[in-house]
């Protein structure tokens, strides 16, 4: 068993929180933590390098103060601006007509081969679906079983490259090394759901100051995601414009007064933009008006997407609400009458020990999923930004994983995961180097045949 001490970044727009965690047998052990404002970063995206790096670099240095640690590489967040998805398939011959993790290292980069991923854009993930052996559907994990053909579907997220290399230069500027980057969306559904949310199907958005990133999980494994420039910041701004009166007050007013939920006629006074010194007197009415129809615009957009998706009838157990947006009074009763037929619940993280209060919140639940991420809390098949298959598996009953020497198989960490879940090793497998994919026709005929075989 290898313990270890890592350490996540959450960059998101509105806040940065860094995360040291401690990892071993005996579960996840948070150490420190430091959360700073973001500065230089604008729904999602990096858009001054040198302002985001020094917003990074203060969360960081706090977490490292708290847990006593000096660590070098991180897991950090991207957000799902500028991202694409798409599905794709593999299949590979079982020469030994016993499939071993090499046959689906190989089925899982035979996906990814296969997949038409445009020149400007990079992998984020790479997440099975549906595995198929000898033509039998939907088999959860095909290790071990005995088949002469295996098959899988996969959903393979990418985001435009300009978006990922200033991610990654941004954490550099900040003396932090970049070990892997995992989807905002991702990692805020792996802290809530819980096991039967995740075989049963849900859909988790997290709503955030300035987007809401959207998952649909279904069948343990993410069949879509997409992206809302939209948060609670707009509340602010709409707030500021209708009542005349600086940002900064607005804010407050959010905070005091905003409710999604019957409205009163009391009077407060308020200062106006541009002339401080004097003030207005406001109806509480008109504010719960402006901040109702914002929200209900939001959640209409967000419930389209998902109708899009196509997929709701996959999401058994509804839809998941978490991020700072959710702290709204009366937004879960409004998701409920907009996300009609369809249960809704306001989740925070799922504790983990050592975790403060202030990160017991909807708010820090993408940071919360990315600890869970590194301790093994994602798909049990998965090929990740460093194009590696990460696996899990329950080790009471570890099965026998035959390897050639083109893989290389390093163990992680053992984790016990919170959520009531068995041990599990870790595995990361080396990539396995890509053909050329050549022009000719028949060249690329030969290619899919020989796969086969």
């Amino acid at each position: 068993m290898l313990e270890k001490n890592i350490l996540v970044i959450d960059i998101g727009s509105t806040k940065i929180c860094a995360i040291i965690a401690h990892l071993s047998d005996s579960g996840i052990k948070i150490t420190g933590y430091g959360i700073s404002r973001s500065q230089g970063i604008k729904k999602g995206s990096i858009t001054n390098i040198d302002l985001a790096s020094k917003s990074i670099k203060m969360a960081v240095s706090d977490a490292k103060r708290i847990s006593g640690v000096e660590i070098k590489r991180a897991t950090v967040s991207i957000s799902g601006a500028y991202t694409k998805s798409l599905n794709s398939s593999g299949i590979v011959n079982i020469p030994n007509k016993e499939i071993t993790a090499k046959e689906i290292n190989r089925v899982m980069h035979s996906s990814l081969y296969n997949a038409s991923v445009p020149n400007e854009y990079e992998v984020l993930h790479t997440l099975p679906f549906n595995f198929i052996v000898d033509d039998q559907e939907s088999i959860e994990d095909p290790l071990g079983m005995n088949a002469s053909r295996l098959e899988v579907e996969t959903h393979i997220i990418t985001t435009q490259k300009s978006n990922f290399n200033n991610l990654k230069k941004a954490v550099r500027a900040a003396g932090v090394e970049v070990e892997s980057v995992v989807l905002a969306g991702y990692a805020a559904a792996i802290a809530v759901l819980n096991s039967d949310e995740m075989e049963l199907g849900a859909a988790v958005i997290d709503m955030g100051g300035q987007t809401c990133n959207s998952v649909i999980h279904s069948g343990n494994s993410i069949r879509f995601n997409s992206f809302l420039g939209v948060g609670a910041n707009n509340i602010v701004n709409d707030l500021s414009m209708a009542l005349h009166t600086p940002l900064n007050i607005a804010e407050k007013v959010k905070i005091k007064y905003g409710s999604l939920l019957e409205p009163n006629s009391d009077i407060i006074e308020l200062p106006i933009i541009g002339d401080e010194d004097s003030v207005s007197q406001i109806s509480l009415s008109i504010v719960h008006n402006v901040i109702y129809a914002r929200a209900e615009e939001t959640l209409m957009l967000l419930a389209k997407s998902i109708e899009d998706s196509g997929l709701q009838e996959q999401m058994g157990t509804g839809i998941i609400l978490t991020g700072g947006y959710t702290k709204l009074e009366g937004l879960k009763e409004l998701a409920a009458a907009i996300f009609s037929d369809m249960q809704v619940r306001i989740a925070k993280p799922s504790a983990i020990e050592g975790i403060s209060d202030a990160l017991k919140d909807p708010l820090y639940s993408t940071a919360i999923g990315l600890v869970k991420y590194c301790a093994g809390g994602y798909s049990t098949y998965e090929i990740d930004v460093n194009k590696q298959m990460r696996y899990q598996y329950d080790t009471t009953e570890e099965p026998e994983v035959n390897l050639d020497l083109s893989i290389k198989s390093e163990p992680v960490a053992d984790v016990k995961l919170d959520n009531g879940a068995p041990k599990t090793k870790i595995k990361q497998f080396g990539q396995i180097k890509p053909k050329v994919k050549q022009s000719n026709i028949f060249t690329k005929f030969w290619n899919w045949v020989t796969q086969l075989f």
